[in-house]
């Protein structure tokens, strides 16, 4: 009757550290579907922002046929984006874009009949809309992204999340801080 408790604390002890490591199992699947979700909705708004953009450029090409560099400048920049296939190359991918928007709209400030289109106005506003959809997608992601690191990271989780497949996640930040740091001014 002697060996009965001994053999007890080591069942009780086996079934909570198997409790542990399933319910941690569980949470860091959760956050890492939450992580991915979170990207497919960045990739979506970034891809509604690239086909937005044609539009806006045959629209201020139609005014301003001569400022072939910003036209090239959009075009190579949203190439970029479509074809960035993680947080670290979309980040610059982004920074890229936003410097080219930010052109475009420049060239547009010049041409007060562009301002008065009702067409360039929607696309304009479109492009607001979407830049703001992105952002707040950044920031959900990102979120998501230091929740699952954190939990990758912490005692005694760090002992065994990696060997459960678990790695930590890239945040999406754009490489050149100074090209987001004020978002591309649209004037109606």
């Amino acid at each position: 009757m002697e060996w009965l408790i001994p053999v007890l604390i080591v069942v009780v002890l086996a079934l909570v550290v198997g409790i542990y490591l399933w319910a941690t199992y569980n949470s860091l699947v959760q956050l890492n579907v939450r992580v991915d979700e979170a990207w497919s909705d960045i990739t979506v708004q970034l891809k509604r922002r690239a086909d937005l953009l044609p539009n806006l450029i045959e629209t201020v090409k139609g005014y301003a046929a001569h400022e072939k560099a910003v036209f090239e400048n959009v075009t190579q920049a949203r190439a970029e984006t479509l074809s960035a296939t993680g947080p670290a190359e979309a980040g610059v991918a982004e920074g890229h874009m936003q410097q080219a928007l930010r052109s475009l709209f420049a060239v547009a400030e010049a041409y007060p009949q562009l301002q008065a289109s009702q067409n360039f106005l929607q696309l304009q506003q479109s492009i607001v809309d979407t830049e703001d959809k992105i952002q707040a997608s950044r920031r959900f992601y990102n979120g998501g992204v230091r929740e699952l690191n954190t939990k990758i990271k912490v005692f005694p989780n760090n002992m065994f999340a990696r060997r459960l497949g678990f790695a930590e996640r890239e945040f999406f930040e754009v490489v050149d801080g100074a090209a987001i740091s004020e978002p591309p001014r649209v004037q109606f």
